[in-house]
């Protein structure tokens, strides 16, 4: 038998206990796995190589104040200026709230899929819905789910604009990432409801060096105006409404630095246990020329051992839990963003040898140095 085979035996010797550690620590790899992933998601990765030339246009006071029409055609004239889209969230219900699940929003059909190139849909299917005033189109996946078909007719309530729209699927399309929302000419909710307003305006600039300059003009244009505006690259407004739930980057940190914490207080006490039953054993290795270097080895070998059978573990449960996020019928905007990168591993990994060897090493160095008389009478 090999030293290596030694060592992970050794990690068996107690399988309930061996069991119940795998499973705790799983649970936290799972977790600080989870916390990498939304770092990495919201602060690091580009969500999209397009994003990057996009502007998004609101009201300065509130997301929640709307914006007059004819703005949109003031921003046409500033140079660099490629696409002025209107995204409206409209507030209504298909078939009662019960199988209310999914996003309406009304932009301009002519424009919106410019801005979205990842979309994939028939030509012949963006051409009857730009021809189509009452057209719609959604995402494949909603609507499979909802078992709608080209041509159907989607009825829906107003709530705050009392209106009843009867939309027609004119197509549908695939998207990198679920999309769980339909798409619908707002001029038509306009006329329907006699509103001049919008909530907010997509700007696509002709290169992502010309962010910032429409940004300045855009907000120039309107400071004096009755309704400024508060524009700002969609990164960064994306940002803005995440930091509404709070300082996330503060608690994600918590958070990690809490596993970390708990992840070594259970494989250190794990491998303190089975170092302390292990002390007539370790004498006899010690009078039988084991020297102590190598007990230390064998000792962080086992804890590497059973660290990274955790570590596999919850990265397993990691990938799992964010599959299940992105294709929930209640993931959120940001949620269908999330994944897990092979990057990801290659931090989350050296962390687990990180711990091995912090966890082990005190109870590994004490253990392979105990007095070999004493270890021989020691009865636990």
């Amino acid at each position: 038998m090999t030293l290596a085979q030694f060592a992970i035996r050794n990690v068996w010797r107690n399988k309930r206990r061996s069991i119940l550690t795998i499973l705790s620590l799983g649970f936290s790899f799972l977790l600080l796995t989870l916390m990498m992933t939304i770092w990495r998601t919201f602060y690091i990765d580009e969500w999209s190589v397009i994003s990057a030339s996009h502007i998004v246009c609101r009201h300065r006071v509130s997301l929640a104040v709307p914006l007059p029409a004819y703005y949109r055609d003031k921003i046409r004239s500033i140079p660099g200026v490629m696409d002025v889209i209107p995204l409206n969230l409209f507030d209504a219900e298909y078939k009662g709230a019960t199988t209310d699940d999914f996003a309406k929003i009304g932009t301009d059909s002519r424009e919106y899929l410019n801005a979205y190139p990842e979309y994939q849909i028939p030509a012949e299917q963006v051409a009857a819905w730009k021809n189509d005033p009452a057209g719609a189109i959604a995402g494949s996946e909603l609507a499979q789910e909802h078992g709608w078909k080209i041509g159907d007719h989607l009825a829906l309530v107003g709530g705050q604009l009392p209106i009843q729209l009867d939309l027609n699927l004119r197509g549908t399309f695939k998207s990198p990432y679920p999309v769980r929302a339909i798409y619908f000419n707002w001029t038509y909710a306009q006329q329907a409801a006699h509103y001049e307003k919008d909530q907010l305006f997509l700007i696509q600039a002709d290169s992502p060096q010309n962010v910032s300059h429409i940004s300045t003009a855009v907000d120039a244009m309107f400071h004096n105006s009755p309704e400024p505006t508060r524009t700002e690259a969609e990164r960064a407004f994306d940002l803005g409404l995440i930091a509404m739930f709070g300082n996330v980057k503060a608690f994600i940190l918590s958070i990690s630095l809490a596993v970390l914490f708990a992840t070594l207080l259970v494989s250190g006490n794990t491998i303190a246990m089975s170092i302390r039953e292990r002390t007539r054993e370790v004498a006899m290795m010690r009078s039988l020329g084991f020297a102590p270097r190598l007990l230390q080895i064998l000792f962080v070998g086992e804890t590497t051992t059973l660290i990274v059978c955790g570590w596999m573990f919850g990265t397993l449960l990691a990938y799992g839990l964010v599959f299940a996020m992105v294709h929930s019928r209640n993931a959120g905007p940001f949620a269908v963003l999330l994944k897990i990168p092979v990057t990801t591993l290659a931090v989350s990994l050296p962390v687990a040898g990180l711990v091995a060897v912090m966890s082990s090493a005190v109870p590994a160095y004490v253990a392979s140095r105990v007095n070999i008389v004493q270890g021989l009478r020691h009865v636990g």
